[in-house]
């Protein structure tokens, strides 16, 4: 039987936020990886101006991104173990959200060549 897409049930805005929160975890400006447990604290949250914002060689909606910013979506992450943190200051990806497998990277990622 195949994997199941979403097996933690995020829902969208989640999904959204993980996936923008991965992508972060990959810029050394923006984020601090622990070698010794796996996990990426972010701390770099770029800010807005107009109705996007830059993320590494991506440029990202604001719409897409409101999830940052919201408490409710970083304490489900929390729940579902993929991330802790100190809303709005920092969070922390653990193991199991670094490699959580959202689909949604083509779909809010805009510009990047890969």
């Amino acid at each position: 039987m195949a994997p199941k897409r979403n097996p933690l049930k995020l829902n969208k805005l989640q999904l959204k936020t993980l996936t923008l929160l991965q992508e972060l975890a990959r810029l050394p400006d923006m984020a601090t990886p622990n070698a010794a447990t796996g996990e990426v604290t972010v701390t770099g949250f770029p800010p807005p101006h107009g109705n996007h914002f830059h993320m590494g060689r991506f440029v990202v909606m604001a719409s897409d991104a409101t999830g940052l910013r919201n408490e409710a979506v970083w304490r489900a992450l929390t729940r579902k173990q993929l991330a802790h943190g100190h809303f709005p200051t920092a969070i922390t990806l653990t193991p199991a959200g670094i490699a959580y497998q959202t689909h949604m990277r083509d779909a809010i990622l805009h510009g990047g060549d890969d």
